[in-house]
C-alpha cells in the first residue's frame, strides 16, 4: 500500500522556520522524482519544489529560491522541505508528491497534506 505522510506544518510568525518532512511507503522511493506542491483555497495547486531521483537536482518556484530548501534520504524514504524567512503569502495547504514516469505510464502518488500558517 503505497503512503505518502506529511508532518512539521503548523501557525509560525512572518520570518519563521519550519521543516516539513514527507514519509513515503509502499514503492520503491529512490526511484521517484519528489516534489512538494502548495494549494490555497480557490487557487490551483502550484509546484514549490522538486528534487530528481538519480542525481537530486533540484528545481524551485521563483517565489520561494533562496528561502526555500528540499532534500531527500534514500535511506530513509523521506523527502523535506525546509522553509526559512516565511512569509504570510506562503500560507498554504503543503503536499507531498511522487512521480516517475517509464514507457507503461505514469506513476503518479500524493499525500494528504499538512497545513502551513504564517501569521503573527
Amino acid at each position: 500500500q503505497v503512503q505518502l505522510v506529511e508532518s512539521g506544518g503548523g501557525l509560525v510568525q512572518p520570518g519563521g522556520s519550519l521543516r516539513l518532512s514527507c514519509a513515503a511507503s509502499g514503492f520503491t522511493f529512490s526511484w521517484y522524482l519528489m516534489s512538494w506542491y502548495r494549494q490555497v483555497p480557490g487557487k490551483e495547486r502550484e509546484l514549490v519544489a522538486a528534487i530528481t531521483s538519480a542525481d537530486e537536482r533540484k528545481n524551485y518556484a521563483d517565489s520561494v529560491k533562496g528561502r526555500f530548501t528540499i532534500s531527500r534520504d534514500n535511506a530513509k524514504n523521506t523527502v523535506y522541505l525546509q522553509m526559512n524567512s516565511l512569509k504570510p503569502e506562503d500560507t498554504a495547504v503543503y503536499y507531498c508528491n511522487a512521480d516517475r514516469r517509464t514507457g507503461w505510464g505514469p506513476s503518479v502518488y500524493w499525500g494528504q497534506g499538512t497545513q502551513v500558517t504564517v501569521s503573527s
